[in-house]
């Protein structure tokens, strides 16, 4: 790689480090300005914390001076943060490498995120690949960024360019015969942050607070305590400037999240609980709306579902009546087979006692298919558990074998056959579409809180615009509604449901609701 390791002092054993700081600060990033404005790119592949990476990757490029492309092809820099939870993942990410090949020759190319953690050396051998930061190193994604359009003939031992050489925390860089730099540490010795600097600029109507990153539950299917460490957790004070920042900024809906978002403040000290942080959150900040993600079922505490009964009602509310666990199998046999921390029956008195405390709120599930020795038996007992709650949307996605898992050679030795995954796959769909219409019916009539989303993308499954005088939002309850008339993005509105389209809803805004807000005009009249 040009640059960051060109300009490295060598040290024994042909790999190079520096001196960290002492202090590398939050929500600034530790990089010079550019004094000619290039321009940057980051897609991001994955779960919604990588998003949040992402996010935080884009503002630190900002912040040196970068403007966002408008366009792919004119990017001086992409970054690619990558996913690798499955095989599908990892094809995404290598043919959207070999697109941008095709359309932007001459763009510098950094690969972090899973995938960059998981095989850094396969990630560096991709053709068009500058430089691979692994998660253990994310914090540096932005001075390899910077470091690879830098001049590209630094005089030995030089500090010019944008990348003040103390800032590489003890980098742990590596040069295959490719000449591509590597910064990872399989043991996560150097990842320092449980989160990036929170970017409140960021596009996003609903953007993601990563709060916590890691998992150690070891799941005999699941590769991210290789590609993510574990688990860490950000400060509560912490937490709550960035809460606090977005507020100030006019935000309206913020989305807590984390790799295993249920562990946060286990590894603080003293120890806390995420319920403990969601309270100081909604109690000593006025964020109008805070939207949970993915939380394990036995880290639904009664105290955090007290929260929900506490927060979760009036015009609207501010705890969004949302709940996602993961479930992965109804089949107590394969449960125990993928090293899952509970039980069906757990499983199932957690949802009830959710559903008992918000009854209009959309629980949701991760349900894998084809996990090596499932029986049609198997199948059958997870498709009438699943049936027997009260689900209003499912994730659905087929067993992929990851090396170094404990079910990779269980799917040596009991593969479930494919085309047996895409009828159990496509017999849970239509099951997940009944429940889902079923749950959208019980609005009709009904008002719902809503928010309204950009214009030009859906967020979270949300419809772009159904009709041109719509605009497109989500209730707090999770449901996609296109809102009549023409609003601006960012707004919390009181909308009646009117209608039923094919996977949301339609709706009007109903008194004053939407806080004094009136529809967008354009050429003179209202839309």
């Amino acid at each position: 790689m040009e640059g960051i390791a060109a300009r490295l002092p060598p040290r024994a054993g042909g790999a190079a480090r520096t001196s960290a700081p002492s202090n590398r600060g939050r929500g600034v990033y530790p990089v010079d300005r550019l004094v000619n404005v290039a321009e940057y790119h980051v897609e991001n592949f994955g779960c919604r914390a990588s998003r949040a990476d992402g996010e935080s990757i884009a503002l630190g490029l900002r912040q040196a001076g970068l403007s966002q492309a408008e366009d792919l092809a004119a990017a001086t820099v992409v970054v690619l943060n990558t996913c690798s939870v499955t095989a599908e993942a990892d094809r995404g990410a290598r043919a959207f490498l070999r697109r941008l090949r095709r359309t932007s020759p001459g763009a510098r190319v950094v690969v972090t995120g899973c995938y960059a953690q998981r095989a850094p050396e396969e990630v560096a051998a991709l053709g068009g690949v500058d430089a691979v930061v692994g998660n253990s190193h994310k914090s540096l994604a932005v001075e390899a960024a910077l470091a690879s359009i830098s001049h590209p003939q630094p005089a030995p031992g030089a500090t010019q360019g944008f990348v003040p050489l103390g800032s590489l925390a003890d980098a742990a860089i590596r040069r295959p015969s490719a000449g591509v730099g590597i910064w990872h540490d399989p043991l996560f010795a150097h990842a320092e942050m449980a989160a990036l600097p929170f970017a409140a600029d960021a596009r996003q109507t609903r953007p993601n607070l990563k709060i916590q990153d890691g998992c150690g539950n070891r799941c005999s299917f699941c590769v991210i305590p290789v590609t993510r460490g574990p688990s860490r957790s950000v400060p509560l004070d912490e937490s709550l400037r960035a809460v606090e920042e977005f507020v100030a900024a006019g935000g309206k809906e913020l989305v807590l999240s984390g790799i295993n978002l249920g562990r946060w403040g286990r590894d603080l000290a003293p120890p806390s609980r995420l319920e403990d942080l969601v309270a100081a959150i909604l109690e000593r900040t006025a964020l109008p709306r805070l939207r949970i993600s993915s939380v394990e079922p036995m880290d639904w505490s009664a105290d955090l579902i007290g929260l929900f009964r506490q927060f979760g009602s009036g015009a609207h509310p501010r705890l969004a009546r949302h709940a996602h666990l993961p479930l992965q199998s109804g089949s107590d046999a394969i449960l125990r087979a993928m090293h899952r921390r509970y039980r069906p029956w757990h499983y199932a008195a957690k949802v009830e006692a959710i559903h008992a405390a918000l009854p209009q709120a959309a629980i949701g599930a991760d349900v894998m298919v084809g996990f090596p020795g499932e029986s049609e038996r198997c199948f059958r007992e997870t498709y009438d558990f699943i049936d027997r709650l009260p689900f209003a949307y499912l994730h659905l996605f087929p067993f992929s074998a990851r090396p170094g898992t404990a079910a990779f050679a269980l799917h040596g030795a009991t593969p479930v056959h494919g085309e047996a995954v895409k009828e159990r796959k496509a017999a849970l769909r239509g099951l997940i579409s009944a429940k889902n219409e079923a749950f959208r019916r019980r609005f009709l009539g009904a008002e719902l809180s809503v928010a309204t989303l950009h214009d030009a993308a859906s967020e979270d499954g949300a419809p772009k615009n159904e009709a041109s005088s719509a605009t497109p939002a989500l209730s707090d309850n999770f449901l996609p509604i296109a809102v009549a008339g023409r609003w601006p993005s960012n707004l919390l509105l009181r909308v009646r449901v009117t209608g039923l389209t094919a996977e949301g809803l339609l709706g009007e805004p109903v008194g004053s609701g939407h806080g004094g807000a009136v529809p967008v005009i354009e050429a003179g009249k209202r839309i």
